[in-house]
């Protein structure tokens, strides 16, 4: 059924130049650079197709809307004082949550299909377009797959992790449709140095009992978690699982965090309390056997900035395309044409970056692997330094009603930070870069057979490659650490462009990004690389 359109004819004055909210969208068919990205990479598209057009619907646009105003319910006893460490959500969130598992965003890089973790990538960059709040459990779910198929466990864990049922009722694994996965890590005296990590593990019989302090605990009503605890042998991975067939398990729910954004999902400070755990890997091994989800979840992180810049820029087009200034559309005035089209860039090369490295998680060889490894920490450092930038600018184009909650803005600013946080801030990705590059042969191989495939099909580019390389000829100084790894970052977009075929945007990516022809600020490059990057983001769609 249409929708009556609102009333224009007030008492006082007539509504007038203000654009029409843009009703149903379909994130797939709209956006022509992930399709490209996708065509040859053997994902299901048709399953991508029918996601992102289910995602577009406007009423879904209500439902995110819904799901952030009316965070989540920290229920910690029942009316009778009784402990429950519940957390209850809106039904918005579960609404998201049954439409992305039922897509498979967390089980279709397992399931064996052509193109899987292609496929995973591009539901992460869709759903972050609409309510990324959800993303979390299922990013986690996804990456935790790798831990868990080998593990010896009691139930089938990854039968349930495979399921596209969404459950979310308080009973064990073993009598659930389908189960999610969150991650508790963090301690407050080491934050990223969880090898400073206090909780303790003692043996009861073939399984283990924690106990100790969790300051990040995400997704805490997930029904278990990855985390680290010590052993008399160090430190060790286990799966706690959230309920048990006799009742809850000893994890205590402290607070919920109360954050910047991400407000959909919950975030907790946890305790365990003698809580019953199974242990993944070697007694000591944790940070190598834990590593493999933090790999997998980087991924998520790199990928979904592009999605949150895409959002964005849809809504400033949407607006510059149907609202006027000076006796013109802002859309057909120069320097707003040449703003959006910087943006534009910005979104293009985090695109095709992202996906270039998901490109390598499908692969089977050890060259993929070895770039995988590389190719993510740079994915997930450039693309999460420009997501703010690019936000914060889409939302000035908008001017008063970016910066109002009628509009998706403010959402997605408050999300953009997230990703360059989580698993791994700006310094500590750049640090593993630098360790990787030096510790692994095959990893700075592949990174520098990805780069040179592009030699030969821009002379800039070809110039500024080997100029970084002699201004890099072997180690990297720490303190420069942020300046290679952007430069080599931006250099491995500009390599993924150049070699997608699409010359014009390609060009403009080059000029702008490597030589150094352009100012500061969005906006501020030369003249003539506007047109081709803006007509290359949206196809003339409003």
């Amino acid at each position: 059924m249409t929708p009556l359109k609102a009333t224009a004819d007030l008492e006082t004055h007539e509504v007038l130049n203000q654009p029409e909210p843009p009703g149903d969208r379909d994130l797939w068919r709209d956006d022509p650079a992930l399709r490209r990205a996708l065509a040859a990479s053997g994902a299901g598209l048709e399953a991508l197709a029918g996601y992102g057009a289910a995602l577009g619907r406007a009423d879904l646009r209500g439902a995110a809307r819904d799901a952030n105003r009316n965070p989540p319910e920290l229920c910690l006893f029942d009316s009778g004082g009784r402990r429950l460490d519940e957390v209850r959500f809106h039904p918005a969130y579960h609404r998201f949550m049954r439409l992305s598992a039922g897509a498979g965003y967390h089980c279709i890089a397992w399931e064996g299909q052509p193109g899987g973790h292609q496929s995973h990538a591009a539901m992460v960059y869709l759903a972050s377009q609409v309510e990324p709040g959800h993303c979390c459990p299922l990013t986690m779910t996804h990456a935790a797959m790798p831990v868990i198929a080998g593990a010896e466990l009691p139930g089938d864990w990854r039968g349930a992790m495979l399921s596209r049922d969404y459950d979310p009722s308080v009973r064990a694994m073993a009598r659930k449709s389908g189960v999610t996965l969150g991650m508790a890590m963090t301690e407050k005296q080491g934050g990223s140095d969880v090898r400073a990590n206090t909780t303790r593990a003692q043996r009861d019989g073939e399984a283990w009992r924690l106990t100790g302090h969790k300051w990040f605990c995400s997704a805490p009503m997930s029904d278990g978690f990855l985390t680290l605890a010590q052993t008399d042998r160090g430190l060790t991975c286990f799966l706690v699982p959230r309920w048990l067939e006799e009742g809850r398990n000893g994890i205590r729910i402290q607070r919920l965090k109360d954050k910047l954004g991400n407000r959909a999902n919950a975030s907790a400070e946890i305790e365990y309390v003698r809580a019953l755990a199974w242990q993944l890997g070697g007694e000591g091994d944790g940070i190598r056997t834990i590593v493999e989800m933090v790999h997998h979840t980087r991924l998520d992180t790199a990928v979904a900035p592009a999605g949150l810049m895409r959002a964005a820029l849809r809504e400033a087009h949407h607006w510059v395309a149907h609202r006027s200034a000076f006796q013109r559309r802002l859309i057909d005035q120069p320097l707003m044409r040449a703003v959006l089209a910087d943006l534009v860039l910005d979104w293009h090369g985090c695109l095709a970056l992202g996906f270039g490295v998901a490109h390598a998680f499908d692969g089977h060889s050890d060259e993929d692997r070895a770039f995988s490894r590389i190719g993510v920490a740079l994915a997930k450092y450039l693309s999460n330094k420009l997501c703010p930038l690019v936000i914060a600018e889409a939302m000035e184009v908008l001017g008063g009603m970016g910066y109002v909650e009628d509009t998706p803005l403010p959402l997605l600013y408050r999300e953009a930070p997230l990703n360059g946080i989580w698993e791994g801030s700006g310094n500590v990705i750049c640090l593993d870069a630098l360790r990787t590059l030096a510790r692994e042969q095959r990893a700075a191989e592949a990174l520098a057979a990805r780069l040179d495939a592009a030699r030969g099909l821009d002379a800039a580019y070809d110039a500024e490659l080997s100029a970084h390389r002699d201004r890099w000829p072997g180690s990297v100084p720490e303190p420069e650490a942020r300046w290679f790894v952007e430069q080599s970052a931006l250099l491995l977009a500009a390599a993924e462009l150049l070699g997608a075929g699409g010359a014009a945007v390609a060009e403009a990516f080059v000029r702008t990004r490597l030589t150094g022809q352009r100012g500061r600020f969005p906006g501020a490059f030369p003249l003539g690389a506007a047109e081709s990057a803006l007509a290359a983001g949206f196809s003339g769609k409003a």
